[in-house]
């Protein structure tokens, strides 16, 4: 088995260094009997961020079939959000490319393994149809008090807990929009303002130039 090793440390993971993810690594591909063909650092690097240049390569290098199986030292190490880490795992298992996580013994080419990727895809599904459904509500209520309905130029502040959500899901800029009944331009605006922060703090997102990473 050709494996890649993944790993990835932001600025926020203080007191951390990717050698120790890469050290354990190295000992469970061993343990295993596999062949390690490149092993794979982002370090200084968000988890957020929807670009990273070695995950881009291990990605390319799966698609490539240079490599059998993929290990991440933890979940959190490889998907920016559980919508990302599924359409990641997704791509692997449609490219033949097995997955190892070691923090959470999860091993997708077993049956348990294949059993959890499916359950995590059902619960990324979940989630996303909460925050639509509760937009909706939002929506109608607003309807029924009178209100207009259609684009707005600003953000309340209700809607731009759900906009951070989203965006943090991996939901494109124009989605959010589409969401919300406002333009691209207001959505942008509304991750940059101050009453942005507390919500973005609340919710474990780092930046708003965080949130802004990704599709538009």
């Amino acid at each position: 088995m050709k494996a890649a090793l993944y790993a990835r440390v932001s600025t926020l993971d203080k007191g951390q260094h990717v050698e120790l993810q890469l050290r354990d690594l190295r000992e469970y591909a061993r343990a295993r009997g596999w062949e390690i063909v490149r092993e794979y650092v982002d370090e200084g690097i968000s988890g957020a961020k929807d670009r990273r240049p070695a995950l881009d390569d291990l990605m390319a290098d799966a698609r490539r079939r240079r490599v059998d199986i993929v290990a991440v030292w933890r979940l959190d190490r490889l998907g920016r959000s559980l919508r990302h880490l599924i359409g990641i795992l997704d791509e692997l298992h449609a490219l033949g490319v097995g997955f190892v996580s070691i923090g959470e013994s999860l091993d997708l080419t077993t049956p348990a393994g294949r059993l959890m990727f499916h359950l995590l895809g059902a619960f990324a599904q979940f989630e996303r149809e909460i925050i639509r459904e509760r937009v909706r509500a939002g929506m109608a209520n607003a309807k029924a008090k009178g209100k207009a309905i259609g684009r707005r130029p600003k953000i309340a502040l209700g809607d731009l807990r759900t906009a951070v959500e989203l965006k943090g899901q991996g939901e494109s800029i124009r989605g959010i929009a589409a969401e919300l009944g406002v333009s691209k331009s207001a959505v942008h605006k509304a991750l940059r303002r101050p009453d942005a922060k507390e919500a973005m703090k609340t919710l474990g997102v780092e930046t708003a130039e965080t949130v802004l990473q990704g599709p538009v």
